[in-house]
């Protein structure tokens, strides 16, 4: 009996296993597109991403040190606003 305890109790967890799915993101573009347009408007230096739901959030410095924050359109790609610090 002993013998068929630890099979049975194998057999319901692999049973009750649920595959996971992966997350699809339809036609928005990935965070590393996201970084390839800030780097091509002047971000050297990123300190942080952040996604929105439909932008992409990019802080960081431009190669004169200065802060930059920079807005992607999740789904076109297009830069939608630049802010500039100090």
């Amino acid at each position: 009996m002993r013998k068929l305890v630890l099979p049975a109790i194998v057999a319901i967890g692999l049973g009750s296993a649920v595959p996971a799915m992966a997350y699809d993101t339809g036609d928005q573009i990935s965070m590393q597109v996201a970084l390839d347009v800030a780097t091509d408007i002047g971000v050297v230096t990123v300190s942080h991403t952040n996604f929105l739901g439909d932008e992409w959030e990019i802080d960081g410095r431009d190669r004169t040190g200065r802060w930059m924050e920079v807005y992607v359109d999740a789904r076109t790609g297009d830069v939608r606003n630049v802010e500039r610090g100090w």
